[in-house]
């Protein structure tokens, strides 16, 4: 055996021993350099090409060596449901590509999954990504996990929104929005930071969440070191298992205390009267009457409002201020916030806290202390009326998850109330699901955004649901 084959058999003995980002990189690098010595190059060259690309691959190894000693230590809250889940989930992750979780609210699957696959040996050959559905989640998350793991955001677990990037060179964890994912698929479509990637939140099937779980399915085929958790509160599990080869399925349970659910078609004006005549008050005035009663209950506990637009937000929180509810500070909540203003609904006070917000706090984000959630079964979303052409953002009812997922945020660390500004009646009549945004959506822009990421063309895109061939 000649030197030039000893060194290249070397090297090729030591990729699987160096991160997964220098991986492909050394591999490819490696087979240049024997394409080129089969065509008689100077034996000289190829050798001090080979020495190179063996110094390389030599601190590639050191850094992952030096990532298993700097490991952070890791435990996990009994009290979260999940963790009874904990030796099953490692056992999956460690055996299958493909783990599919469904979790109800207050399972705590949001911070606890990263730290179940650093158990499962995950993280080491590159990063474990988490993305999530808004930047508020993912800043929070990230800070919840830093915080079980006794450090500062930004060492072993990091995140990444757009304008504001704080993950370390060495960071385990990365928790990040959908887009950024996205993003960089077109500079890196392999993905090859990670060793792991957890899609959280999936049942929202956005278009971003589509996207990834498409590129992910076919990514699986090249990547087999690659490992994806698939997870959500409410999800069509069969339908994401079919997707992914007949994936496994574990399913964990929620909240740990019982919610009670009142349903509530009020009378009550503003003012505080009752006019049975009445039946045509605004979603945003029975939101203040529900709220105040229930600042004249015994017991106390913060109380969380839904709304469907920002406006609406607004003009909840002028009535509440005026009503000058003894102990209580007023709280907006939605994504055009400043990260300052979206801290304060987060921060221990001695003052009752009422949260009104849009439906970015339906998934995710936990608010301690919430006993109370108003519920207006409404919310804005976008719909594309193929007939006038025309894209829209109407407010309209919620699914039966959407309604069952704000129920689940009260009922974390106490017995909670749900009151919904709706019949029983309706609340059984409404679909089980928020229809897929693939499935709602002008597809000229579906297909310029595949464009842009350089996907396949959306004939041979993997989708969960394909567009009807009309559509396209």
């Amino acid at each position: 055996m000649s030197d030039i084959e000893k060194v290249i058999k070397q090297i090729s003995a030591g990729i699987n021993k160096a991160l997964s980002p220098d991986r492909f990189r050394i591999r490819r690098e490696l087979d240049r350099i024997r394409q080129k010595a089969k065509t008689g190059t100077d034996g000289k060259k190829t050798i001090q090409a080979l020495q190179g690309l063996s110094r390389r691959l030599e601190r590639s190894m050191a850094l992952r060596r030096e990532r298993v000693r700097s490991l952070p230590r890791f435990s996990f809250p009994d009290v979260l449901p999940i963790t009874d889940k904990k030796d099953e989930i490692i056992e999956a992750i460690r055996r299958h590509p493909v783990v599919i979780i469904s979790g109800e609210t207050g399972s705590g699957k949001t911070t606890q999954i990263p730290k179940f696959c650093l158990a499962a040996g995950r993280g080491i050959d590159g990063k474990i990504g988490c993305t999530q559905p808004r930047r508020i989640a993912a800043v929070t998350v990230a800070n919840r996990i830093a915080e079980e793991l006794g450090e500062p955001p930004g060492r072993s677990v990091g995140y990444k929104i757009r304008f504001q990037d704080k993950t370390g060179p060495d960071a385990f964890i990365k928790i990040m929005t959908d887009g950024i994912l996205l993003a960089e698929a077109q500079s890196d479509p392999r993905l090859s930071d990670y060793d792991t990637l957890i899609v959280d939140e999936a049942h929202e099937r956005s278009l971003n969440i589509d996207f990834l779980l498409g590129i992910l399915k076919t990514l699986l085929k090249r990547r087999k070191d690659l490992r994806v958790i698939i997870t959500s509160a409410t999800i069509d599990t069969e339908k994401f298992a079919a997707a992914f080869d007949a994936a496994p399925i574990i399913e964990v349970s929620g909240r740990t205390y019982p919610v009670e659910v009142r349903w509530e078609q009020t009378d009550e004006r503003p003012g505080g009267s009752d006019n049975a005549a009445d039946t045509e008050l605004t979603h945003v005035e029975k939101a203040v009457a529900a709220v105040s009663r229930i600042v004249r209950e015994p017991g106390g506990g913060d109380i969380l409002v839904f709304m469907p637009t920002e406006q609406d937000i607004r003009d909840t929180i002028e009535i509440l201020e005026g009503r000058k509810f003894p102990g209580a500070a007023v709280f907006p909540l939605f994504a055009r916030l400043t990260a300052s203003d979206q801290a304060r609904v987060f921060s221990a006070r001695a003052a009752r806290k009422i949260i009104v917000a849009t439906n970015i706090a339906e998934t995710s984000l936990t608010i301690p202390g919430i006993k109370y959630v108003v519920d207006t079964g409404l919310a804005r979303v976008s719909q594309y009326n193929p007939r006038t052409r025309t894209t829209a953002l109407p407010v309209i009812e919620v699914s039966r998850s959407s309604a069952d997922q704000r129920m689940g945020r009260c009922g974390r660390v106490q017995n909670g109330v749900c009151v919904r500004l709706y019949t029983e009646t309706d609340y059984n009549t409404r679909p089980r699901f928020t229809l897929p945004e693939i499935l709602r959506s002008n597809l000229a822009e579906v297909i310029l955004r595949m464009l842009a990421l350089k996907l396949p063309e959306i004939a041979a895109f993997p989708f969960l649901d394909r567009p009807p061939d009309k559509s396209i």
